[in-house]
């Protein structure tokens, strides 16, 4: 949205009933799907392209080998959604809820979910290279191995989150909120390295 620093691409068509529609292997390109609902649908391979959600229900879904490529997502619910090896490139989600959100590989990377609330969801071997997550409130979410190269991490939170196997080369310590996160011990020395000590044997 424009007061996130964000435009969605113009959409060129819409829907607002989706009748139980099945997207897997069929294209979707700049549509405007408004307070659809896509509960317990199962997505293999489907592909939006510059596509723009608001308010549509994904709760339950299933999504695999699909893309959801520069879309944006506003005030949506992904309530107990999988995404499984989806691609998610330059996508936007703006105030949507995340509840029990499970997401295994894929490619987020340029994605942006500045300031969302990921407390409790659990990405795993996921790309979120040169992501925006300033400010995204992560407790207890399981966050493991995360490619987060070149990601925006400025004021995250990820109190009791599991961090391990993830890339924080590019975290600031200084800058987010760490109490209680579980790493490893290479992770652990690229905090402190970043903090200035000198870590020795």
């Amino acid at each position: 949205m424009a007061d996130r620093g964000h435009v969605p691409v113009p959409t060129e068509s819409t829907i607002r009933d989706w009748d139980d529609a099945d997207p897997s292997g069929q294209t979707y390109e700049r549509v405007l799907f408004i307070d659809s609902d896509f509960t317990e649908v199962e997505n293999r391979g489907g592909t939006f392209q510059e596509c723009t959600f608001r308010g549509v229900r994904f709760n339950a879904s299933t999504h695999t080998d699909a893309a959801f490529v520069n879309c944006t997502f506003v005030r949506c619910s992904l309530f107990d959604a999988t995404f499984t090896g989806c691609k998610l490139l330059g996508s936007f989600f703006d105030d949507c809820t995340y509840n029990l959100l499970k997401v295994s590989g894929g490619d987020w990377s340029f994605a942006g979910l500045p300031g969302e609330d990921l407390r409790g969801t659990e990405f795993t071997g996921v790309k979120f290279r040169e992501a925006d997550l300033t400010g995204v409130r992560a407790g207890k979410a399981v966050l493991r191995d995360l490619d987060l190269s070149g990601a925006s991490l400025q004021r995250a939170d990820f109190t009791k989150a599991d961090l391990r196997g993830s890339d924080l080369s590019t975290l600031d310590p200084l800058t987010v909120e760490l109490k209680d996160a579980r790493v490893d011990i290479t992770q652990a020395m690229v905090i402190a390295t970043s903090l200035g000590l000198d870590v020795r044997p």
